[in-house]
């Protein structure tokens, strides 16, 4: 059994999820959460006065929403829909410039304070481009695809994947298959072919697995899955990732020798 690919999942696996905020913080600006809520309220209050804890009432029931429809379902509604569940929430709407601006503003948070790089991942995708295929598989939440690729780049990282398969763009999320077979068929291999690296035990070891790749589960910053993952290998920094992944591939052979 032949190893051509690794995929990897972002947050928490390439990206240090949420480190902006350390950023923000010291910046004096507000948290993601907050600035949402109040990019959606100065555009309805800007047409007519309205009341901020209406707003952030209506956000989060819209988070609700959405964190129920990823998590259950595996459908991932894009930014735009996020944001019409809100003002549908509070019967509001807005000109088709002011919701295009109030979407774009959004989208923008993550890519102009962006979250840290976490620590050897430029030299671990270097050294693993040399022998593999590389794709992002990775849901989006708030920052779109096209966003998140800005992100990579910014730091870098872009150039050493040659697909991406971002659940807005794919329409499910992790661990629905979907996610899976857009990043196969976009690299020209077969899935079991693939070893999948990211940090959640349900989404980047459960969903590779269902289809016959392999995973590893990566714990540098969020280690919380260690003792409950059914994962081929454990790594928790960016400096090992090179020998695990030569670890998991010697495996994979060797199995594919005796079956």
């Amino acid at each position: 059994m032949t190893i051509r690919a690794i995929s990897f999942d972002m947050w928490d696996t390439l990206v240090d999820d949420d480190s902006d905020e350390k950023i923000r913080a010291e910046r004096g600006l507000p948290s993601k959460r907050e600035e949402r809520r109040h990019l959606v309220w100065r555009a309805l209050n800007e047409i007519e006065p309205t009341d901020y804890e209406r707003v952030a009432l209506a956000y989060d029931t819209a988070d609700a929403g959405f964190n129920l429809v990823w998590k259950k379902l595996h459908i991932n509604w894009t930014l735009e829909q996020r944001l019409r569940v809100v003002l549908d929430g509070l019967g509001r709407t807005l000109p088709a410039d002011a919701y295009q601006n109030l979407v774009d503003e959004t989208a923008r948070m993550e890519v102009e304070i962006p979250p840290n790089p976490i620590d050897g991942v430029a030299l671990s995708l270097e050294a693993l481009s040399r022998d593999y295929k590389l794709c992002v598989v990775s849901d989006s939440i708030v920052t779109p695809g096209t966003g998140l690729r800005q992100i990579l780049d910014g730091h870098g990282l872009k150039q050493y994947f040659s697909a991406f398969a971002f659940s807005d763009e794919v329409g499910r999320s992790k661990p629905h298959s979907s996610m899976f077979d857009t990043a196969a068929d976009a690299l020209g291999v077969e899935r079991h072919e693939i070893i999948h690296v990211g940090d959640r035990d349900q989404n980047d070891v459960k969903g590779p697995h269902a289809i016959g790749a392999r995973a590893v589960l990566f714990t540098a910053t969020r280690p919380d899955d260690a003792d409950i993952t059914t994962a081929d290998a454990i790594c928790a920094s960016h400096q090992d990732l090179p020998g695990v992944i030569a670890r998991v591939v010697q495996k994979a052979e060797a199995e594919g020798a005796a079956a």
